[in-house]
């Protein structure tokens, strides 16, 4: 019996990977949970679930009074999430956290030896080579929670990189794929929050509408597949039903095709090398009808470029890339810019900063402030 710890276990992820892990009750135990502020579902999976370990961020004393006597601790504070990870208890973590608050338990994890199933695509986005350089060494395993990567990563397990000319990630293109420049100007907060085809954070969500979530995504791709960016390209497919495209030297072209459901991707990586049945809908490729693919357009989504752009800058750069935008999108969802000064925040962060070897975690964290304190005042010009 694997035994799991689940770190974000109240949003989109959380709660899809507990109905695949109760599906399971033979093959997961689940040890412990962590969630930020919504404390009542916590309660409600704690109460159920029964885990040894609960971690919150908010409501601390009244968690630990409704669960004290259920047996269960109550862990906070800054080390609180890497304590979870760190449990010598715990044989799998998956972070399903949001933005960059996953990067600190998944390493703590790493460290340890224990496997790490990977939704929060920030972590490896900061710091992916130091991450899989500890898993290198402890023999952790990095597994991705991803609907276009966790297929990629399974259909390359035995694959010559050699034989791959490139991949494709599709993208369903956001609420505003075929929006002008000019309409784009005046989206509002609820606008961006309506993804066509995915349930999730509003994070996440916003990410998706600028196509930055793609751009974390091809990063994070070299690490999960070991593959340079230049063979990670990007394609528009609005069904949502392709998931990823590998084609190789003799240009023929592998897809894996399913209908959009997170919990497969999940039930992927938590049962691999096996193959198990699952609750998901089955596809019907005669309901589905046309599947259309179309060139990702980077002047009017140029966050997915400005991602490329930090891997050929290398160092720091991703590190700046991704906190100016965690500070940009939160500054959008509060109403204090607009949909398309995320991008013009991001960029500017990026072209004031200044690289450095991102070889040490301090290196990392340093540039994170420096990014995050950048965009701030940013955001505040863009406020006048």
């Amino acid at each position: 019996m694997k035994r799991v710890s689940l770190l974000g276990s109240t949003g989109s992820i959380g709660t899809s990977t507990i109905d695949v892990l109760n599906a399971y009750p033979d093959r997961f135990e689940l040890i412990s949970l962590a969630a930020g502020r919504n404390t009542d579902l916590l309660l409600k999976q704690a109460q159920k679930l029964r885990p040894k370990r609960v971690y919150t961020a908010e409501n601390i004393e009244y968690v630990t009074n409704q669960l004290k006597p259920l047996g269960i601790d109550v862990v906070h504070g800054d080390k609180g999430l890497e304590e979870l990870a760190a449990d010598t208890d715990v044989d799998l973590v998956i972070n399903g956290l949001a933005a960059g608050v996953g990067l600190r338990p998944t390493l703590a994890a790493v460290q340890k030896g224990t496997d790490v199933a990977i939704a929060n695509k920030e972590t490896l986005v900061v710091a992916g080579h130091l991450i899989t350089e500890w898993a290198q060494k402890t023999g952790s395993a990095l597994l991705p929670l991803d609907s276009e990567t966790t297929p990629l990563w399974q259909s390359l397990q035995d694959t010559d990189r050699n034989d791959v000319k490139r991949i494709l990630l599709p993208a369903s293109g956001g609420p505003f794929f075929d929006w002008t420049k000019e309409q784009m100007a005046s989206i509002t907060r609820h606008q961006a929050l309506n993804h066509p085809t995915w349930q999730m954070g509003p994070k996440i969500t916003i990410d998706s509408a600028t196509l930055m979530n793609k751009g974390f995504e091809v990063i994070e791709a070299q690490w999960f597949l070991d593959l340079p960016v230049s063979k990670v390209d990007v394609i528009i497919h609005r069904q949502s039903i392709v998931h990823c495209l590998i084609e190789y030297v003799d240009l023929g072209l592998m897809a894996h095709l399913s209908t959009p459901d997170m919990r497969l991707p999940i039930h992927q990586a938590l049962v691999h090398p096996e193959k198990l049945p699952t609750q998901i809908e089955p596809l019907d490729l005669t309901k589905v009808g046309t599947l259309s693919f179309f060139e990702p357009d980077t002047d009017r989504f140029p966050c997915l470029q400005l991602a490329y752009d930090t891997v050929t800058m290398g160092g720091t750069a991703p590190t700046a890339l991704n906190a100016a935008n965690e500070i940009a999108v939160y500054a959008f969802l509060e109403g204090r810019i607009g949909f398309l000064d995320i991008p013009t925040i991001i960029r500017q962060t990026l072209e004031d900063h200044k690289t450095t070897p991102a070889t040490e975690i301090e290196s990392i964290f340093v540039a994170d402030h420096w990014a995050r304190e950048h965009a701030q005042r940013l955001v505040q010009k863009h406020q006048q």
